[in-house]
């Protein structure tokens, strides 16, 4: 079982957590698939009057005679359940309801379908995996009995297939707006690898700029120490040359006094 509606925020509540009675109207879909039932809808009131989405895929259900009054209601799915009648309702109390799915249901006949017709907003209808669906003209029927439909089992009069905008209805915009999200995302993520290789390459750049200082440094130091040692190689020789002028002169005076 995976019951769950979405409110008004956007975000998704599990049916254990729903909102009290009372506290529903901010409830804009409700998702009951697979929860059993007793064949008829229960538990569903016109409190919930922002309700934009509806969906009892298989729960068993018979009849529709007891879904309420819900204005704002664009898009219901009642696929995979035993109903064979009793749009009469739908027509009555769903009167802005832009896409309707009956697949896997018990249609048999046009005739049942023909309620629909005071659904003028009615833009998709959806029958797969009904009975009525065998019928030779089925197609043909459907269009000419409503006319305001534009999608019969996801394709048009001419057989072309619906865009996704237009068979899923309400939802899509969000699934843009995310996919929006995710590609601005993504270029920030591109915009910040691009910033990490351009301060990589800043510091190879300055770790280059150190290691050619380093050098230089390097290299003059060498050189100063070269230079001091040459001096220290010069010193002595110089030293041994004052050493024979002093030995000289002392020789000179030794032979004046003589």
């Amino acid at each position: 079982m995976d019951a769950h509606l979405w409110n008004q925020a956007g975000a998704r509540v599990p049916w254990s957590r729903a909102p009290p009675a009372g506290r529903v109207c901010g409830v804009k879909e409700l998702v009951l698939d697979n929860c059993r039932s007793n064949g008829k809808v229960e538990g569903i009131t016109a409190e919930f009057c922002n309700l934009e989405l509806l969906s009892l895929i298989s729960v068993g259900l018979c009849s529709v005679a007891d879904v309420p009054k819900l204005d704002k209601l664009k898009k219901l799915e009642l696929s995979d359940n035993r109903i064979s009648g009793g749009l009469e309702v739908l027509a009555e109390r769903l009167v802005n309801l832009t896409h309707l799915n009956l697949s896997g249901n018990k249609f048999k006949d046009i005739s049942t379908l023909e309620p629909l017709k005071k659904l003028p907003q009615l833009k998709s209808l959806d029958l797969f995996n009904c009975e009525v669906t065998n019928l030779g003209d089925y197609r043909d029927s459907i269009f000419k009995l409503l006319p305001q439909l534009t999608y019969l089992d996801g394709y048009d009069v001419d057989d072309c297939e619906a865009s996704d905008s237009d068979g899923e209805g309400d939802g899509v915009d969000d699934e843009d707006d995310e996919e929006g999200e995710s590609e601005d995302f993504e270029d920030e993520e591109e915009d910040d690898d691009e910033d990490v290789v351009a301060e990589e390459e800043e510091d190879e750049s300055g770790e280059d700029e150190d290691g050619e200082v380093n050098g230089d440094l390097d290299s003059e130091e060498d050189e100063d120490e070269e230079d001091e040692d040459e001096d220290e190689d010069e010193d002595p020789a110089a030293a041994k040359g004052e050493k024979r002028k002093r030995d000289v002169d002392d020789d000179g005076e030794d032979d004046e006094d003589d």
